[in-house]
């Protein structure tokens, strides 16, 4: 039975990205007090069903990573989710906005890995030895369950709420940086609708990277050199509408920016 509701909201899911038209949450499916487990096995029938359609993983996100998110939808601990390579974007490079059914922008820290995190248990060391630079980014995170009624096993389902993934070119080494104070300002259209620092995010965006590491390896799926990792918002995410130019500005990090484009 649980192996049949697994795929009945894997479905669902998959039906609502592909038609864009959002579905009622997933935990009316799976039912309201199901484990997070639960949550990750969906995930993982659609990741898996995405990589035998030729889809090639690129990284993982790491979401809930704010306190404030934490509480809202009633957690102790961030989740994660796939980044496949059509999610991500270059740095100015507009994003069609028919792929997306509900986006919100946020502003992230970025890290790209030299070595793999495979060691099961990770020490903050190891996350900075393996990690080859770091890069500003910008995450839109989309929902494909109406109206972003969501709680933690419905976003963990919905692949962490991954939407697409913006990426600046101007690679910085950690020895260069102070992540937990860098600055995150992000614009809507030159007018500033986010901000937060490095320290929003777990208190340190390699507190992130490390659980995330920690957590596949526990998982038997661990991080690989050459990924991308995107460890979360350092301030509140906001709604994205088609035509709206987003800049964020992370000093000493960089700037990236895009825009939602319509045809």
């Amino acid at each position: 039975m649980t192996d049949q509701l697994i795929k009945a909201a894997a479905d669902q899911l998959r039906q609502a990205a592909e038609s864009g038209v959002a579905c009622d949450p997933v935990r009316d499916v799976l039912g309201t007090g199901t484990d997070i487990d639960i949550g990750y096995a969906v995930q993982e029938f659609n990741t898996n069903a995405d990589i035998a359609r030729g889809r090639r993983v690129v990284g993982r996100k790491i979401g809930v990573t704010s306190r404030a998110v934490m509480d809202q939808i009633g957690v102790d601990q961030p989740d994660f989710g796939t980044l496949f390579v059509d999610m991500e974007y270059g740095d100015g490079v507009p994003i069609p906005a028919d792929r997306l059914l509900q986006p919100r922008a946020e502003g992230e820290v970025a890290l790209v890995l030299e070595h793999d995190l495979d060691r099961g248990e990770h020490s903050f060391a190891d996350i900075i030895n393996a990690t080859a630079y770091a890069l500003p980014s910008i995450e839109i995170v989309d929902s494909r369950i109406a109206e972003w009624n969501i709680r933690i096993v419905d976003t963990v389902a919905d692949n962490a709420s991954c939407g697409v993934y913006v990426l600046g070119g101007s690679p910085v080494p950690l020895s260069a940086l102070d992540l937990r104070t860098v600055p995150m300002r992000m614009d809507f259209d030159g007018e500033t609708v986010s901000e937060g620092i490095g320290a929003a995010c777990l208190g340190h965006p390699l507190h992130s990277a490390r659980w995330l590491a920690d957590e596949l390896s526990r998982r038997g799926i661990p991080l690989r050199a050459g990924e991308v990792l995107m460890t979360g918002a350092l301030g509140p995410m906001k709604p994205l509408l088609p035509g709206v130019e987003v800049s964020c500005d992370f000093g000493p990090l960089g700037t990236v920016t895009t825009r939602l484009e319509s045809e």
